[in-house]
């Protein structure tokens, strides 16, 4: 049995479809994460530099081995089109042990992050 502490979900929101597609896209062909689910818009409530802002979004669910949070974090740090993108990372403490293997499958290759 795999430790679940190796596995992550991560998410990220991008300000339309289009960016996020390229974004999950990018991801995936990296080899940085197994899966990425791009969900509908949601619309996010927040202060940004002292405005309370109201903007409809992307959310990004992506499944990766905790091994490879730095290559994704960098990744999406390089290539997002916010100037501070929402990067959270919560554990997976459990899951079937068949899909944590395909994720560990899909993202052992060694780092090939490409610069941009």
């Amino acid at each position: 049995m795999q430790n679940q502490a190796e596995f992550l979900l991560v998410q990220t929101s991008c300000p339309d479809n289009d960016s996020a597609i390229v974004l999950a896209q990018r991801i995936i062909k990296e080899k940085v994460a197994a899966c990425v689910n791009v969900l509908p818009p949601v619309t996010s409530i927040y202060e940004w530099k002292g405005e309370i802002k109201q903007d409809s979004e992307v959310l990004l669910l992506i499944k990766i081995q905790k091994c490879r949070y730095p290559d994704l974090q960098a990744l999406i740090c390089a290539t997002h089109p916010y100037e501070l993108p929402e990067v959270i990372a919560v554990p997976i403490s459990e899951g079937l042990p068949e899909f944590l293997s395909w994720i560990r499958d899909e993202t052992s290759v060694a780092s090939t992050v490409t610069k941009v």
